[in-house]
């Protein structure tokens, strides 16, 4: 397994990442099967393992870290914070009131005393960033987290933190997790060479797209009915039509996209993982299985190198910065009709 720099925390992870959103209720709820899985992962070179508190609530977590028991020392663990934890209004939020409450709780959750990557779920318009950068410096300097970073974070908020880390003396975001696929391309436009201006670290989820790319979809009737696919896209889309305009382009594109795979002697997903850390900006990439045979399908990417041919087929077919997704985060003055409507 490569292992890559992240960032310029000194630390070195594997440029594939094991993602664990699918561990718990909200995918495989069989524990055992989970540990059996992230033993496999380790086994094999992977030593970066992410998660978030709001991963099944919590399950994630403590699965994480039953599964770490014995092999913490070995691990770069990441988790996250931010969305809802509870019905609270306060229990959220990147405050420093909710930030020192979240990661005891993730620590207890993990059963370790210390995670090395601790990452801002989403940017919150609420909370001024000299705040956060403040509590997050804090936890660092206490020994409860080795480094942080940000997700799903624009261009702007980037460099602002950067900014706001430098004129106020805290430490800085050191890496950025975002959406990075063949069909959602748009951070080459902005958001990869704002990290890599500033030595931030870049982790990619979703290099699948929510299994569009898996390979197993070719047709409307394969993404009809309750699948993975559907689920992903009412989770992060907010909606749903097989027949829609948008989906039949996807499908249409994967059999294009089959053609280059089936030319390069790859399966197709594979190909797909191959595309998300051939970026120069990217550092790892997050795979996300439910079960053994998906982990076991995506190992070999870890040291795969496309060729330059196989790229500028890809680059023909869904350009550099373009995407055939819907945005995903509204930014705020898109999102809140209070700042983009007269009063």
């Amino acid at each position: 397994m490569e292992m890559r720099n992240l960032g310029a925390t000194g630390m070195k992870v594997s440029s594939l990442c094991l993602g664990t959103m699918m561990f718990g209720p909200m995918g495989n709820n069989d524990q055992d099967d989970c540990i059996r899985i992230i033993h496999r992962a380790l086994d094999v070179g992977i030593n970066f393992v992410d998660t978030a508190d709001v991963y099944s609530q919590g399950v994630s977590e403590q699965i994480v870290g039953k599964a770490l028991r014995d092999r913490r020392e070995h691990v770069v663990l990441a988790t996250k914070f931010f969305h809802p934890m509870g019905e609270d209004i306060n229990q959220r939020g990147g405050s420093r009131r909710w930030i020192v409450k979240a990661v005891e709780n993730s620590l207890k959750r993990l059963g370790t005393d210390y995670i090395d990557l601790y990452q801002m779920h989403r940017f919150d318009s609420a909370t001024d960033l000299d705040e956060t950068l403040f509590a997050l410096t804090d936890l660092v300097r206490q020994g409860k987290i080795r480094s942080f970073g940000s997700s799903c974070f624009p261009a702007d908020r980037i460099v602002q933190a950067q900014w706001v880390a430098d004129r106020r003396g805290h430490l800085p975001f050191r890496c950025e997790q975002s959406n990075y696929s063949l069909f959602n391309r748009d951070i080459e436009r902005f958001v990869l060479p704002a990290c890599q201006r500033h030595g931030m670290g870049m982790i990619v989820w979703s290099p699948l797209d929510g299994g569009f790319l898996s390979g197993k979809y070719r047709a409307t009737g394969d993404i009809a009915g309750d699948n993975r696919i559907s689920r992903f896209q009412r989770m992060f889309r907010g909606s749903f039509d097989p027949e829609a305009e948008l989906f039949q382009r996807k499908l249409h594109l994967v059999g294009e996209l089959a053609t280059v795979a089936d030319d390069a002697g790859l399966p197709m997903a594979q190909m797909a993982v191959a595309f998300a850390i051939e970026h120069p900006a990217v550092t790892s990439a997050i795979i996300g299985p439910r079960t053994m045979d998906h982990l076991e399908s995506l190992l070999a990417v870890g040291e795969m190198k496309l060729a330059p041919a196989i790229l500028d087929r890809i680059d023909a077919l869904v350009p550099p910065g373009t995407s055939v997704n819907p945005i995903v985060d509204v930014p705020n003055a898109l999102g809140k009709e209070s700042l983009r409507r007269p009063r």
